[in-house]
């Protein structure tokens, strides 16, 4: 269903049959916000019909989440749901049959059955399915204890190691792919070091990988990007929906090496105890459905991974969005200027102004440079997600500008306040484009929803990231031909054709690398099947 077209509401309509049935159902959205409001909006309607709402955020105690899973349709995000089964999974380590925990809840002091969180995987109905199936899909969610206290003597060393090293000579970087790989130059300065000397006890290829962790720190992830400092403590961004991941951290000494990189500091090293990639366990349903506005570009995949067909619903009304010819600048400064007087232009016209961007670094930039202009406006990042609602409510009204990351790109109702359609509506624009055109489209979404008027654009650079990872040398030309252009912007048809060259890398790129998640997932199936565990 194409965005606004009410996904919220057509999904009240399977929950009811199910849950009418005696099936448990799972709501599953994007974040909690959503999780939250979707509840609340569509609470009235499973009451009238006698059923049970239930809501699952971050931060819930595992009684009132238990409480929640056993009403009729629970309303959860996609991250907590599936972190709540690996809890069960620990719990239930043994894989012990149903008589088994019939007898230990008859007879044992302490009943597993009484622990577990969950009723079972049922039936579950996922808000934008594209983001949670698809492009989530990437990243192994695991569960994982403190370990022992951690040496900060080890990462400091290998830090300093890595602070050392010369690119190209040893070691190379992939932005693409994000990955660091030493070189033979590199490893052989890693085995020179005296790390006996210094009292780290360490074999050689553990020695590598600590110091290729240290370099991914340094070269691959950036503050106010990837991760923010809060409270002196580094907390993760989500790329996916811009919000951050309260209790998370990266694996294998990574976060710890970033938080030496900052000065923060240095917390306990996780250990594994249980890990699952959302391709497996959205698999393991026995009945799965989605809803989103952008599926058709992965519809293959979506059959090919989960075996869901995806069928095109018509709009309730013709859509009134206007898309206008993207702008493409050669440096990152001529954007920003250009950015700031078009905002400064459709702020005079009265009409309200939604900016899209894609790092909270980018967003605070930008208010930086229309703070200057005089422009008012409101900024929507991991910084202010306790002001969400509030800005998404007036991000409608006239004469309202409002700076956002992805948190704003996916499930947001940015309704026209008084007046706002006379003068054209929500205009959304782009400051960069994303590495999946789905993502692009979701934003472009905010606006023209419902027949209400509305326009879209995008103003991007080739400085953005995604033509610097995706694209490359052949870009050369192209700058060449911006800088003879008298208005410095190339027409809409010479933007397609780049950007979605770009795009399209980008894309296969994701897709392989789910796929060979997906392959290492089967493989450890298959090689721990012996042990009678499947995690």
């Amino acid at each position: 269903m194409e965005t606004g077209e009410g996904k919220t509401l057509a999904a009240t309509l399977a929950a009811c049959t199910a849950a009418l049935a005696g099936v448990p159902v799972h709501i599953v959205t994007v974040n909690d916000y959503l999780a939250a409001r979707d509840a609340d909006w569509m609470g009235p309607i499973y009451r009238t019909l006698g059923l049970r709402v239930g809501t699952i955020v971050h931060g819930m105690d595992p009684a009132a989440k238990r409480s929640a899973y056993q009403c009729d349709v629970t309303y959860c995000t996609n991250k907590e749901v599936t972190f709540d089964y690996l809890r069960d999974r620990i719990v239930l380590w043994d894989r012990p049959t149903a008589i088994r925990l019939q007898i230990e809840r008859l007879y044992g002091e302490t009943s597993r059955v009484s622990q577990l969180l969950l009723r079972g995987l049922h039936f579950a109905i996922v808000d934008e399915a594209d983001s949670v199936l698809i492009d989530e899909a990437r990243t192994p969610l695991i569960i994982a204890s403190e370990g022992n206290p951690p040496d900060q003597s080890f990462y400091q060393y290998a830090m300093g190691i890595a602070q050392g090293f010369v690119q190209r000579e040893d070691y190379t970087v992939s932005d693409s792919e994000r990955t660091v790989e030493l070189t033979h130059h590199g490893r052989s300065r890693i085995r020179d070091f005296a790390w006996q000397c210094a009292g780290l006890q360490m074999n050689e290829k553990q020695q590598e990988e600590l110091v290729r962790q240290a370099l991914v720190a340094l070269h691959l992830f950036s503050k106010d990007k990837h991760y923010l400092i809060k409270e002196g403590k580094i907390q993760i961004i989500d790329e996916y929906t811009g919000r951050l991941m309260a209790d998370r951290s990266w694996e294998r000494g990574l976060h710890q090496l970033i938080e030496i990189k900052e000065g923060c500091e240095v917390t306990k090293r996780k250990e594994t105890k249980a890990r699952i990639s959302y391709q497996r366990f959205f698999r393991r349903y026995l009945k799965l459905a989605g809803m989103t506005g952008t599926a058709r570009e992965v519809a293959g995949e979506l059959w090919s991974i989960y075996r869901l067909r995806v069928v095109s619903i018509p709009t309730n009304r013709p859509l009134g969005r206007q898309y206008l010819p993207d702008r493409i600048y050669s440096m990152k400064n001529e954007k920003w200027d250009a950015v700031v007087k078009r905002v400064s232009e459709m702020h005079q016209q009265g009409r309200p102004v939604l900016v899209g961007t894609r790092s909270v670094e980018a967003s605070e930039r930008l208010s930086t440079l229309m703070t200057r202009a005089g422009l008012p406006h409101r900024v929507l990042n991991a910084r202010q997600d306790k002001e969400e609602a509030d800005i998404i409510a007036k991000a409608g009204e006239e004469h309202r500008i409002t700076v956002a990351t992805n948190m704003a790109g996916r499930g947001t109702d940015i309704r026209l306040g008084a007046g706002a359609a006379q003068k054209g509506g929500l205009h959304v624009m782009a400051t960069e484009r994303h590495e999946a055109r789905r993502i692009d489209r979701q934003l472009f979404g905010r606006c023209g929803r419902q027949g209400d008027p509305g326009t879209s654009e995008a103003m991007v650079s080739f400085e953005d990231e995604l033509m610097t990872m995706h694209i490359g040398k052949s870009l050369r030309w192209v700058a060449a031909a911006i800088s003879k252009k008298p208005n410095g912007f190339l027409s809409d048809g010479m933007a397609k054709i780049l950007f979605g060259k770009a795009q399209r890398r980008a894309e296969r790129l994701h897709a392989r690398m789910r796929r060979d998640l997906l392959r290492i997932d089967e493989q450890l199936i298959g090689s721990l099947a012996f042990t009678g565990r499947m995690e």
